[in-house]
């Protein structure tokens, strides 16, 4: 364990979210009129179309959080339905994992990213633009999930399922029109193969084998960070200055990397 202190802490503490850039949206956003080209859907009621590109903060008589709420619950139904079949043997507590992994926020966002959705949404939320830019980088590094790792835009996600819940009330509360539309556009679906296991769940399995002592120093109020410590060692550390969860995952993914860069020198 010892030997896991000369490592060289790298990756955890790379705060992306340093930025105090606050840029408005001061162009009006294209018409929604592409928005049905991209998704190919024409709305029989335009209002739907416009209720769910417009955000609270606009500050308009209505808003897509409505659409929002309905959206989430079609979507949950959507994936549970098409993974049960797909799925026949899998348990429900494996098939909620995977339904969850494709449908949080990490992955909805980059639907939106994915597909220039969120260039036609009103808001008038100051750090929204640098945010998606943030995110539009560091999303490359997972090209399908960060587990955590990464700041999401959740004003993204909540406008892929404001479009969804669009959708569901426009075709009369059609299923199969809302899957027919959407299957395409949530691509790529995470599966079975390539779900991954949370950092910090992975990393108490891995330490919980070997009958090693996991901790989590909390420093978040003092400098953003999360120290790991086991048995006692310290192993990694992560930082992230507006969210304390993401904190703790990279932390957890740095210890893990630490851990994976330990074992490999051992091996050679």
């Amino acid at each position: 364990m010892v030997a896991l202190q000369e490592l060289c802490v790298s990756g955890g503490t790379n705060d992306s979210s340093e930025s105090t850039h606050k840029v408005e949206q001061t162009t009006p956003p294209p018409s929604l009129d592409e928005v049905e080209a991209i998704i190919g859907y024409e709305f029989k009621s335009k209002r739907l179309l416009e209720e769910a590109f417009t955000h609270a903060s606009l500050g308009e008589s209505f808003s897509n959080e409505r659409l929002e709420y309905v959206g989430d619950s079609v979507l949950n139904l959507l994936f549970t339905k098409q993974q049960y079949f797909e799925y026949p043997d899998l348990s429900p507590g494996v098939l909620t994992r995977l339904r969850a992994a494709n449908v949080d926020s990490d992955k909805l966002a980059r639907v939106a990213v994915k597909h220039d959705l969120h260039r036609f949404l009103r808001h008038k939320k100051p750090l929204l633009e640098e945010q998606i830019r943030q995110f539009s980088e560091e999303i490359r590094r997972y090209p399908l999930h960060s587990n955590g790792l990464v700041e999401v835009p959740k004003a993204l996600a909540d406008l892929v399922e404001s479009i969804i819940g669009a959708v569901f009330i426009d075709c009369n509360s059609s299923i199969e029109i809302v899957w027919k539309v959407f299957k395409d556009l949530l691509e790529p679906v995470i599966r079975l193969e390539t779900l991954k296991i949370h950092p910090v769940t992975q990393l108490y399995e891995m330490c919980q084998k070997r009958n090693l002592k996991v901790q989590f120093v909390d420093l978040w109020k003092e400098n953003t960070t999360f120290d790991v410590l086991v048995d006692d060692q310290f192993v990694g550390r992560g930082s992230c200055r507006d969210k304390k969860e993401i904190a703790i995952n990279r932390a957890a993914r740095n210890a893990l990397d630490n851990f994976f860069k330990l074992s490999h020198e051992k091996d050679v």
